[in-house]
């Protein structure tokens, strides 16, 4: 035993933490002592491992998962904080979801919809005729996010094929997609050559299950959202917005729902519009 090491009590005392929490970091893999005694069992730390100890608390304290924790601490260093950065963007991004998600649920129970829905600004817009190449596909809403990311990404990528993209992305319902219906929904992509689109999709389409098709010039009943509200069912308050206010305009809807992803939806933040809502109406 050297000078340089520290009992468990001495170090807790210098770490301000417990001895009980040393023990269960060190059995998390988090803070392992520097020499345990074969004959005693007793643990001994080093001084030098006292801003790791405090670190751990720290990053215990906002409930970061144990592998985050290690990975910050593994880091050290501009790398760390980075780490520690990407967490919470995640956190605030969860928060805000969670606070979009309670609002949507206090006006259900309390019956106040109708001023739940005012709270969405709700416009027209014509859009031009486009030729789109899609991927349609069956799924719950668990696994949607995942599926429209992959989806469009594809698409994105083939685009380049046919003409380059000519629109924002968008995403149509043909049917509910909840954790009980499964749609389908189909993920589509403006592009600029029919042509070549279709070339591509003659030589590829199988493979991907992609299809091309011309969709006309529509009037669109729409509304802006944030990343925050595009997580189901939050989301759902959107929608019912939007046919409240074509039902109190006269309108009829004419098609499908979609959303239409504008944004960079990895550089935006939980309070940033990145999707309109709409509903084809005559």
């Amino acid at each position: 035993m050297t000078d340089e090491l520290l009992t468990i009590g001495a170090f807790a005392a210098r770490a301000r933490l417990s001895a009980k929490a040393l023990r269960l970091y060190d059995r998390l893999g988090l803070l392992a002592p520097a020499h345990v005694d074969e004959a005693s069992g007793y643990r001994y730390y080093r001084a030098g491992q006292v801003e790791r100890a405090r670190l751990v608390a720290m990053l215990r304290q906002l409930d970061m998962p144990l592998a985050r924790i290690a990975e910050v601490v593994e880091a050290g260093g501009a790398a760390g904080a980075d780490a520690l950065a990407a967490y919470w963007a995640d956190v605030e991004a969860r928060v805000a979801g969670q606070r979009t998600l309670a609002e949507y649920l206090r006006g259900r129970l309390s019956g106040r919809s109708s001023e739940m829905y005012g709270k969405f600004v709700v416009e027209t817009v014509q859009l031009p005729e486009r030729v789109v190449i899609t991927q349609k596909r069956h799924t719950l809403a668990d696994e949607l996010p995942a599926w429209i990311g992959a989806s469009l990404g594809r698409l994105e990528a083939a685009s380049r094929e046919c003409g380059g993209v000519t629109a924002a992305p968008f995403v149509v319902y043909h049917s509910e997609v909840s954790m009980e219906s499964d749609g389908p929904a189909e993920s589509c992509v403006p592009v600029a050559d029919e042509a070549a689109a279709r070339a591509w999709a003659a030589e590829h389409g199988r493979a991907w299950e992609t299809r091309v098709r011309v969709d006309p010039a529509q009037r669109f009943a729409y509304t802006r959202i944030s990343k925050a509200q595009v997580a189901h069912p939050q989301i759902m308050a959107a929608f019912e917005a939007v046919e409240e206010w074509i039902t109190a305009q006269g309108l009829e809807q004419a098609g499908p729902c979609r959303e239409i992803y504008f944004a960079d939806w990895d550089a935006a933040g939980p309070d940033d519009a990145v999707c309109d809502v709409a509903f084809p109406v005559r």
